[in-house]
């Protein structure tokens, strides 16, 4: 079965080394696609660099745009199964098996890797926390099942779900929306424990401004998401 990682990435020129190589050491010849979202630094060199496949996006289009080009590059090229792994060193390598385990063993069509069903030193802040806790709390009464981290990045799809989110895959921040998404196209989803790092480089795209920001507009998107038909 053929598996395709892919990062999406924006200004990550420090933490893509690192992370390519915390890939290299833990999986054997893996296929990693780099999605350069319009970086304003040297994210693409530092990964080409590395002798990783990029695709360079024309301006930042946002992390919807970055993950579904990833999709649609997977689909186009017959892949099993797709990796979301973020480029800011936070996702772990070694933890990649916990989520795509299940996946080809059929148990689910997308499986996320959630850091708050394990004891893990990630330790996000009160305004994230209270973030993830409203989003997953929202998530867990849609779907029927209990979702403890609706905005984690790190997840696996299968050939179905690459397949719907090469052509449905929500802008913007669209962790949350894709689970509504899949969940009313008929496709399932389960979660595994993971453990994740803090970032060591770099900053967060998201300020305190923003987390607000995203909390309405996700919000407001879900709504529309519940009464819009899937395709």
């Amino acid at each position: 079965m053929r598996t395709l990682i892919v990062i999406p990435a924006f200004n990550e020129e420090e933490n893509l080394p690192s992370v390519i190589t915390d890939l290299k050491k833990n999986l054997i010849e893996p296929d990693i696609l780099v999605v350069n979202d319009g970086s304003e630094d040297n994210t693409s060199r530092a990964a080409s660099g590395l002798g990783i496949k990029v695709i360079d996006l024309p301006y930042n289009l946002g992390i919807g745009a970055a993950v579904q080009t990833g999709l649609r590059y997977a689909w186009l090229n017959n892949y099993d199964f797709a990796i979301q792994f973020d480029g800011d060193g936070q996702h772990r390598a070694d933890q990649i098996m916990n989520i795509l385990k299940p996946a080809m063993d059929g148990e689910a069509d997308m499986v996320v890797g959630s850091r708050f069903l394990s004891e893990s030193a990630y330790e996000a802040t009160l305004p994230r926390k209270t973030g993830i806790y409203f989003f997953s709390s929202m998530v867990s009464a849609i779907l029927g099942q209990r979702i403890t981290d609706a905005t984690s990045g790190f997840r696996v799809y299968n050939k179905r779900a690459i397949e719907f989110f090469n052509s449905n895959y929500p802008e913007d921040y669209p962790e949350v929306e894709a689970l509504i998404l899949l969940h009313k196209k008929g496709l399932t989803i389960k979660e595994v424990p993971v453990s994740m790092r803090e970032r060591t480089k770099g900053k967060s795209s998201i300020t305190a401004v923003e987390a607000v920001y995203y909390m309405i507009k996700v919000a407001l998107a879900v709504g529309i998401d519940l009464i819009k038909k899937v395709r």
